[in-house]
């Protein structure tokens, strides 16, 4: 496989396709990777980890024709991973319930989030606390029926933003603003008006109840989505 300049490639699957042996995926992992994974309370988010991990591995292996397993994963000052003999190579994971999205690309800056569409909650309440004071504006504006989708636009172009960034959850949500129709962009940035033009955003559907989106620090010429089968795998 091949990543041209400005090229973005993003790949999602759920967990509960595979039901094969995990034994296989942990083999790929290092011991640090291991012991993240068994941090994790419950057995369904111990197989997640894992399984994202390997796949990362897996698909980085076929960019760089390397043997998954020898990738070196190295981490930057607020968590964000690399492989520290391809810093090239760029990638993000995300993963909501059971379904992950990896985006790869090369010599930019990304991020991905993926979510599950959940209702039953109060939008606005919610909102406030994460939200810029424009777009409270504009998700008060939306027809409560709209209200839902709406905010998870919102809610994951500002995540892959922040993912993009690498600052971890010390960046404060409410210092840029994105767009909330269906074109995703990048408004406004407090630290920095003219940032906005560095920055491409794009929502994607990645499966039936869930949204996603991408933010890339360059020009994006054509984004690849491809979806992963159980036997593709291994």
């Amino acid at each position: 496989m091949k990543l041209l300049e400005n090229d973005i490639q993003v790949w999602f699957f759920s967990v509960d396709d595979f039901q094969g042996d995990l034994g296989l995926y942990k083999a790929l992992l290092s011991d640090e990777e291991l012991q993240r994974s068994q941090k994790f309370k419950f057995e369904r988010d111990r197989k997640l980890n894992v399984m994202a991990r390997s796949a990362l591995r897996i698909l980085a292996g076929r960019y760089l024709g390397r043997d998954p397993g020898s990738l070196g994963v190295a981490y930057q000052e607020f968590g964000k991973p690399y492989f520290w003999e391809h810093p090239g190579l760029r990638f993000n994971i995300s993963h909501s319930d059971a379904f992950i999205v990896l985006a790869f690309g090369m010599d930019a800056e990304l991020g991905v989030d993926v979510e599950r569409i959940k209702t039953g909650f109060d939008v606005l309440r919610i909102a406030q606390n994460f939200f810029s004071s424009s777009e409270m504006d504009s998700l008060d504006k939306m027809p409560k029926e709209n209200r839902y989708l709406a905010f998870y636009r919102l809610w994951t172009r500002k995540e892959s933003f922040i993912k993009a960034k690498g600052s971890g959850l010390s960046f404060p949500l409410a210092s840029f603003s994105v767009s909330i129709g269906e074109e995703a962009r990048l408004l406004a940035t407090e630290w920095n008006p003219g940032e906005c033009r560095e920055w491409s955003m794009r929502s994607f559907r990645p499966a039936p109840g869930y949204i996603g989106a991408l933010s890339v620090r360059a020009p994006i010429r054509k984004i690849g989505y491809y979806q992963w089968q159980g036997a593709d795998l291994v």
